[in-house]
């Protein structure tokens, strides 16, 4: 409930500012101009949601676990940020959050359809949770991910493989190995794996340009596969010494497999078609679509999925809408505080402002895979990787003015190439650094506590992606970025 009133107020937000004349932000940066003179200071609501994020479940888990709760955080940080842009910078402030609540509704109105949608797909049996299973279950998951986006794949396979391992006691690493994969590095060959990658493609990257990249969606996803292999082998070792019976023999047994709610899956390829049409401006003679057009189809979809889907199955999945909630309530929060750090990160990317002290000084191509990627791992990867898509064009000589400006930058040479490679791979791939790098994240991470998993804290999170991601990282860096 509280997710939908903050979706509904973000909605009647941008009619008002419609109504009052003040234009819609377009995706592209326009040069960080507000952020020129923006104080450092202005990033401390920024930071402060990110420390409760960090730090409440830590010392007061019980009051967190409420939604509501999370809503006050939230809105103890975004309200003053509000007022300070709308305060200070006038109808330039209002433009700019009217632009991050309108990336909000999309960003939940995406999310919630797939949620709703996959939801009602109920998977029969169970599968046996043994390690090759476990390994094949994330390795369709980041096959699909690129087809039908990290938030689909992720809520359609995250209840069966939770359910196929609901006999083991050690299966925190089975989540956290299923955020990496298939809530995030999966989703690296097409526009409609990851918010990024669609924005690029709205501003003039080609379809299948993303396609080029799958030596590296391999590369990260086969060591992710292998690694997780390997643990998890490990893992259920270690329970056959520790736990009386035979662990092996409880997880193989399962029930025959089959799949209620097919009709859910028309639905889904209904969602996948409606991102795939506005992007490419199908039906308004190259136009983009008019505001709100896409989010409302995606919301009709959704209420069709709804009611064409019996209820016992979502029954059976244990479905509730805490997970979308929790995902709404601290979102809202991080849109709108995020939007001060986005103006100086744009105004520095362009050369037109210091920080501390310092010039931005990236040129090379691994300078652009970490930069993004270190950003998108706490900011949104979204606009995190227009900015520097924008300053990588600036460096260009590219006009970002343009509505397809990303393809005119493409056609650039090499060097601009392999820049929009690096933003790609970094934006995508290092948002499964911490639960608030991609969406998704959060709400696996919320189905898995729904369902007794005892998640890692945020920084427990950051171990993890620390000790395993950042070393691929490493390579892809030695071997694609240098």
């Amino acid at each position: 409930m509280t997710g939908a009133f903050l979706a509904r107020r973000a909605s009647t937000l941008l009619a008002a500012l419609a109504l009052l004349g003040v234009p819609a932000l377009a995706s592209t940066p326009s040069g960080g101009a507000m952020g020129v003179d923006m104080p450092l200071w202005s990033l401390i609501p920024f930071a402060g949601i990110l420390l409760c994020i960090a730090i409440l479940p830590l010392v007061a888990g019980h009051w967190w676990e409420h939604n509501k709760n999370r809503a006050i955080i939230s809105a103890l940080f975004a309200v003053p940020t509000a007022g300070y842009m709308l305060m200070t910078y006038g109808g330039d402030g209002a433009t700019v959050l009217g632009h991050h609540i309108h990336e909000y509704v999309s960003f939940i109105c995406l999310l919630g359809s797939l949620f709703i949608i996959t939801g009602g797909i109920y998977i029969r049996g169970s599968l046996a949770g043994t390690p090759l299973v476990n390994t094949g279950i994330l390795a369709i998951g980041a096959g699909i991910a690129s087809i039908i986006g990290t938030t689909g794949a992720s809520v359609l396979l995250i209840r069966p493989l939770l359910r196929a391992n609901a006999p083991r006691q050690n299966k925190v690493h089975i989540v956290v190995f299923f955020i990496f994969i298939v809530s995030n590095c999966g989703g690296l060959l097409t526009p409609l794996g990851d918010p990024p990658l669609y924005l690029g493609f709205l501003k003039g990257v080609p379809f299948e340009w993303t396609l080029r990249l799958w030596k590296e969606w391999l590369l990260v996803n086969g060591v992710l596969l292998v690694l997780f292999n390997i643990w998890d082998q490990r893992a259920l070792n270690n329970e056959e010494k520790a736990r009386p019976g035979s662990q092996l023999e409880e997880v193989m047994k399962h029930e025959p497999f089959g799949i209620d709610g097919a009709l859910n899956f028309l639905w889904l390829i209904g969602i996948v078609f409606i991102i795939y049409a506005s992007g490419s401006r199908m039906f308004t003679g190259g136009e983009a679509w008019p505001m709100g057009l896409s989010e409302g189809l995606m919301a009709l979809v959704a209420v069709l999925a709804w009611f064409t889907t019996n209820k016992d199955n979502r029954e059976r999945n244990r479905f509730s809408w805490a997970p979308i909630v929790e995902v709404a309530v601290l979102f809202i929060g991080i849109f709108i505080c995020m939007a001060p750090a986005l103006q100086i990160l744009n105004a520095w990317g362009q050369g037109a402002r210091e920080v501390a002290g310092m010039k931005f000084g990236m040129t090379e191509p691994w300078q652009f895979f970490w930069g993004t990627g270190g950003l998108s791992s706490f900011l949104d990867n979204a606009p995190t990787y227009l900015t520097f898509a924008a300053t990588a064009a600036g460096m260009n000589g590219v006009s970002v003015d343009g509505p397809q400006y990303l393809g005119e930058l493409l056609q650039k040479g090499d060097i601009a190439v392999r820049l929009m490679e690096a933003i790609s791979c970094g934006a995508v791939l290092m948002g499964a650094n911490t639960y608030i790098g991609n969406g998704p994240n959060f709400m696996v991470k919320a189905i898995a506590e729904e369902n007794q998993v005892k998640m890692p804290s945020f920084f427990g999170y950051m171990l993890y992606s620390i000790c395993i991601l950042l070393p691929i990282f490493g390579i892809m860096t030695a071997v694609f970025f240098r």
